[in-house]
């Protein structure tokens, strides 16, 4: 899987903006809370959408249900000024009922269908932990040098099971980035 630098850069942006909303200054966890009050300011937000697409998005978090990692994967390997637009990928994504008026009200900007685009993809990042050490991969530019014997031990595994240890292994090592043991 390859993550554009505009998707990469608006990852950490993304995760950030969730991580403010989590929790109050007293550590309480608020992020339903904050979330709910992020989407009655949508009328606001939507003059955001171009310039600060990650604050925008948040009030997408956990409306989507993905049905293709393949199209999503494609989707997050493309810069801003290539993206698919949404007619193209809405087959591919479920918005939850109660977002379905946040995307109309969205899809009625000049740049709506382009944001809903980012909007998911910040939002499939999000949702898989195995991204977030993909790309940590790609920043370093590591080589790892058991990586002959992890092509051959994946040989005879079909696409699910390759990519299932695929995510275990890079989940692994962002684990030791984040400064935890390696799990032998």
């Amino acid at each position: 899987m390859s993550i554009s630098p505009f998707f990469q850069h608006l990852r950490s942006a993304y995760e950030a903006e969730i991580d403010d909303l989590a929790s109050d200054s007293e550590g309480k966890h608020m992020l339903p809370k904050k979330l709910a009050e992020r989407r009655k300011e949508l009328g606001f937000l939507l003059s955001m959408l171009e310039l600060s697409p990650e604050m925008v998005a948040v009030v997408f978090h956990q409306a989507f249900r993905f049905k293709s990692t393949t199209a999503m994967n494609h989707l997050i390997s493309h810069e801003s000024e290539d993206l698919p637009d949404w007619d193209s990928l809405s087959d591919t994504v479920e918005v939850l009922p109660a977002a379905r008026t946040m995307v109309s009200q969205v899809l009625q900007q000049p740049a709506g269908a382009w944001f809903m685009s980012v909007a998911a993809a910040l939002e499939y990042m999000y949702g898989r932990p195995d991204s977030r050490a993909a790309a940590h991969s790609d920043e370093d530019d590591e080589e790892h040098e058991d990586s002959d014997d992890d092509t051959r031990e994946d040989e005879g595994l079909d696409e699910d099971e390759r990519e299932a240890r695929v995510s275990e292994k890079e989940g692994a090592a962002w684990m030791v980035e984040q400064g935890f043991d390696h799990k032998d």
